[in-house]
């Protein structure tokens, strides 16, 4: 029989453990279509645009949401708003998978990308609730290897699940596996999270309010500047979606003003105005934009060169791009190792590097072309990954350096969101580069070369644009974080290593 004090400790790693899942089924849904997108539009139908919105359509609601998640947390009580996300989340996969339409598959990533919004910041919190002071470091120990080890393992168990074929199921096992693993976690999360956790957090009268006006602003802002970018070479770029262009601008600025009225009203906002005061968090969040756009944008690209191109299998590619994805494994523990001797001199070090690996995959790709196989792009695709990879730790921190204390739940809020709007732009915009080269009627593999050699030199001048932003972040990186920085830095990882894969 076992003792009290063992029982309730073998409980409380039970409840990670399903904690842990969400955040695996969120890393994994938010890029795992990118390995899928072409099987998907063999499909379904459509045009390549359906591609990019598979993935976009998830980051850009994720981003939306997650201005709002940890509020609604806050409002609601963190085990509640988890067991809510957890439910919606596994429905909307279900959508995903019983999508008979492109417009049905897209609009229920979109609604899972908000459900998962939804769950994500509740994490670090319940994780707090469940561990004492000196058994966090354990805690988030085993929480780190796990979404680095489930980032590196994602693409190739997507490509698997599509090869495999299971009960006929296709494509659509990408999205089915989240049911009976779900389902366990969210049994197990509401039986032994505790209780505590579903009482919301005390806030200040007149304070408890969602803002929602703000939410709704930021995400017809976000949606405006995206959509043109993923449609526009589709249609033909007519006038109207220029206007839509000027309108995402006059949004994101109602969105700014209405910020600071609400702060200077004594409500609470989405976003506290006073952390764009700082240079170094500004130019950071741009930094984020242009580093993470050009990193989503060329995954999800170089899949559909393999297989729409090249004839690739889903799992052919995989296991093609999977060097990348470990690349970025290694890449991450070398940032961390030298974060605070360097400073932001590893992000430079890392850009330099993952640019090297792309111009060393274009120089494949040129003197190749189309007869180019998977041990030719071995050791350029780890070099881009190790590169990319040295970014993702020191980046929250250096970014994060000279924020106030006070403003930390905000600012790493903001970063978040920032990075799911990077995602959607980088898919939507090197997206439409690409096939707007490609042309909707090329078909032979030699056809798609130039546009992939085209889309690669994009990608490395949006590292050097990045490299330049880079000199007006914080020379250092944040030294005592916060618990609630310590979170963030967690969950912002997560949402890296995701698009890393």
């Amino acid at each position: 029989m076992l003792s009290s004090p063992v029982r309730a400790a073998r409980s409380r790693w039970l409840a990670f453990g399903a904690v842990l899942i969400a955040s695996v089924m969120d890393l994994l849904d938010s890029t795992i279509a990118q390995v899928a997108g072409p099987t998907i539009r063999l499909d379904l139908g459509g045009s390549y645009s359906l591609i990019e919105w598979v993935t976009a359509a998830y980051s850009l609601a994720a981003a939306v949401g997650l201005l709002a998640g940890g509020r609604l947390g806050d409002v609601f009580g963190r085990k509640r708003m988890l067991l809510v996300g957890m439910a919606g989340f596994i429905a909307l996969s279900v959508a995903c998978a019983a999508a008979a339409t492109p417009t049905e598959l897209i609009v229920a990533r979109a609604a899972q990308g908000a459900a998962g919004a939804l769950m994500l910041p509740q994490v670090f919190g319940l994780i707090r609730d469940l561990f004492a002071a000196e058994e966090m470091g354990k805690a988030f120990g085993v929480f780190g290897p796990v979404m680095g080890l489930s980032a590196m393992l994602g693409p190739i168990v997507s490509g698997g699940l599509i090869s495999a074929d299971l009960f006929g199921a296709g494509w659509r096992m990408i999205f089915l596996v989240n049911v009976p693993i779900g389902i366990a976690a969210l049994l197990v999360a509401g039986h032994l999270l505790p209780s505590a956790s579903t009482e919301p957090v005390a806030v200040r009268p007149g304070r408890a309010r969602l803002d929602v006006p703000g939410m709704l602003l930021a995400g017809l802002g976000m949606f405006l500047l995206v959509f043109p970018l993923a449609q526009g070479q589709q249609l033909g770029w007519p006038t109207w979606m220029f206007g839509m262009l000027a309108a995402s601008v006059i949004s994101l600025t109602g969105f700014g003003w209405y910020q600071v009225r609400r702060a200077r009203n004594g409500r609470s906002p989405l976003v506290e105005p006073s952390i764009f005061t700082h240079r170094g968090y500004t130019a950071g969040v741009l930094f984020s934009i242009v580093f993470v756009g050009s990193m989503g944008g060329i995954v999800l690209i170089f899949n559909v060169f393999l297989q729409a191109g090249l004839g690739f299998s889903a799992w052919h590619s995989a296991i093609t791009t999977a060097p990348w994805a470990g690349g970025a494994f290694i890449g991450s523990a070398i940032g961390g190792i030298t974060m605070a001797k360097l400073g932001r001199r590893v992000l430079h070090a890392g850009l330099l590097v993952e640019a090297a690996g792309l111009l060393a995959l274009w120089a494949v790709l040129h003197g190749l072309g189309a007869g180019v196989g998977s041990l030719d792009l071995l050791a350029p695709m780890l070099i881009g990954g190790i590169g990319m990879g040295m970014v993702f730790v020191p980046l929250f921190d250096i970014v994060m350096a000279g924020v106030e204390p006070h403003e930390i739940g905000s600012a790493s809020g903001v970063l978040q969101s920032v990075n799911g709007l990077g995602m959607s732009l980088g898919v939507a915009g090197l997206g439409a580069v690409f096939f707007s080269l490609l042309g909707p009627t090329t078909t032979h593999p030699a056809g798609f070369v130039a546009p992939a050699e085209s889309t690669i030199l994009l990608t490395v001048s949006l590292l050097a644009a990045a490299g330049v932003i880079a000199f007006s972040l914080p020379r250092r990186a944040r030294e005592q974080a916060s618990p609630v920085g310590a979170e963030e830095l967690a969950t912002d990882q997560t949402a890296e290593l995701s698009a890393a894969a």
